[in-house]
């Protein structure tokens, strides 16, 4: 196995920041850590800065303003393909929906893939504490996409993913147009596309830990609209 990043990005996640990065080093003492934060105004940046006395890898990528979760993601991607040093990326959210616990069996499951997804939709998946209408709202929207891009991976909206860097360079990350949610859609078809191995392991996912969701319904629109504009210009 060789190096890995975790990529986390954050907004107004001051609550929840270093917190979540000591239950990572619970599972995983090794890997880089890589903070994207759109220059929260609830000092997230500044508490990472101090973590970064303590663990020497653990960064910051400091954006100058909230752009959405694609455009955080996109840029991280950017800065560590261009260092060229990294085997695997990790995507981590800040707000402990995605439990570090399951950082080793994604590790063990990426022996036979390229791409290993945390699914809520496989055997053993699923959600904790979430009221019905998200549940309801989740189930379709996979569903949803999965019928229209013909995308045969049951969780498509996941965004606890484990990539192989060589597979995300021919990918074209770089033309994804997604900013919210829509974003782990077109990510994951484009890596499917390419030919990407997909494993799917199961995960729970609580409701949010602590602060605020960052749901609107900008993304949900974009949500609606963004398999039907892969399905019908053929992104790739």
């Amino acid at each position: 196995m060789g190096k890995k990043v975790i990529i986390i990005p954050t907004y107004n996640e001051a609550q929840n920041i270093a917190s979540i990065i000591e239950r990572v080093r619970v599972y995983d003492k090794d890997s880089s850590i890589l903070v994207v934060d759109d220059s929260s105004p609830d000092g997230t940046a500044r508490i990472v800065t101090g973590l970064m006395t303590n663990d020497s890898k653990i960064s910051l990528l400091l954006r100058k303003g909230k752009e959405g979760l694609g455009k955080a993601y996109l840029h991280a991607f950017k800065e560590v393909l261009m260092k060229n040093e990294t085997e695997w990326i990790q995507m981590l959210d800040a707000d402990f929906s995605h439990d570090p616990k399951y950082l080793p069996a994604i590790l063990k499951a990426s022996n036979d893939a390229d791409v290993v997804i945390g699914s809520r939709y496989v055997l053993g998946g699923g959600t904790s504490g979430w009221p019905f209408w998200r549940r309801f709202l989740s189930k379709f929207a996979n569903f949803y996409c999965k019928v229209i891009t013909g995308m045969p991976v049951n969780d498509a909206t996941a965004g606890f993913i484990f990539m192989r860097t060589r597979i995300m360079r021919e990918a074209g990350l770089d033309d994804i147009k997604s900013r919210g949610h829509a974003f782990q859609v077109e990510l994951k078809y484009r890596l499917w596309k390419k030919g990407a191995r997909i494993v799917e392991i199961p995960v729970v996912l609580p409701n949010r830990h602590l602060g605020n969701s960052k749901m609107s319904k900008g993304i949900i629109g974009e949500a609606v609209w963004a398999p039907w504009k892969m399905r019908l210009n053929k992104l790739i």
